[in-house]
């Protein structure tokens, strides 16, 4: 079965600062992400991860390529259509939860769709918060918060609003294992019941190991790919890669 293309990078260039000291972020990288897929982006550091997931996610500009979300060209856009689309077509999931501390989980959560002036769909809202398993702490803050419950506040924010793709920036990089392993379980099963989009930037071989698809970057080029990978699988390739580029 032919799948449908929920985003495309073509072509990406993206450098930083001049001269001798200019760094090539992004050297024509030409990616596509899959809708319903949980895609992992990996890559040694410099590699060119982060940028093309901001690129990607519209929180950063190439210098030259374009990005399509579904059938809309991001370069397209004036900065109120931009805003519009990450409101309400694209979620965020960072490393560091990105949550105010002064709200209740409940508060957090529906913060997107407040901003926007918008309800939540009360089936969905109840959907992510027993998905999350959350229920019990909707009314606390924050710092009343395990790491894992934070982070997994961070997860109900961005469904809450069923967007088109859910872009997460290392999500389990402050996280110990076991609370990383429910934030990684919940986002494999919002794609498995939810039919989520994710794309994922981590280095860490068993949180890739949760995803349908690896995409290996190296240099600011997509060098390598896996399907149906395993933490084993995920290790191997990223060796591999690293040898061909002299790590």
């Amino acid at each position: 079965m032919e799948k449908t293309v929920a985003a495309h990078a073509h072509e990406l260039t993206k450098t930083y600062g001049k001269g001798d000291a200019q760094v090539r972020a992004l050297d024509g990288v030409s990616i596509e992400i899959y809708e319903g897929e949980f895609t992992a982006v990996m890559g040694p550091s410099g590699s060119g991860k982060s940028t093309l997931m901001h690129c990607m996610a519209a929180l950063d500009t190439p210098d030259s390529g374009r990005v399509t979300i579904g059938s809309t060209t991001l370069a397209k856009l004036d900065d109120k259509a931009l805003t519009v689309m990450r409101r309400e077509k694209l979620g965020f999931i960072f490393q560091a939860f990105n949550l105010v501390p002064t709200l209740t989980a409940e508060e957090n959560i529906l913060l997107p769709l407040s901003i926007a002036g918008k309800k939540p769909d009360p089936k969905w809202y109840a959907n992510v918060i027993e998905a999350v398993g959350l229920a019990d702490r909707l009314k606390h803050r924050p710092n009343e918060m395990s790491g894992g419950q934070a982070q997994r506040v961070a997860c109900a924010r961005a469904l809450v609003s069923r967007p088109k793709i859910v872009f997460a920036d290392e999500p389990t990089g402050n996280l110990d294992s076991t609370s990383g392993a429910e934030v990684l379980s919940f986002l494999r099963r919002s794609v498995d019941e939810f039919g989520q989009t994710i794309v994922m930037v981590t280095h860490d071989p068993v949180a890739a190991s949760y995803t349908d698809r690896v995409v290996y970057l190296a240099d600011g080029r997509v060098v390598s790919e896996l399907r149906h990978p395993t933490a084993e699988k995920v290790l191997e390739r990223m060796s591999v890669v690293q040898r061909r580029i002299g790590v």
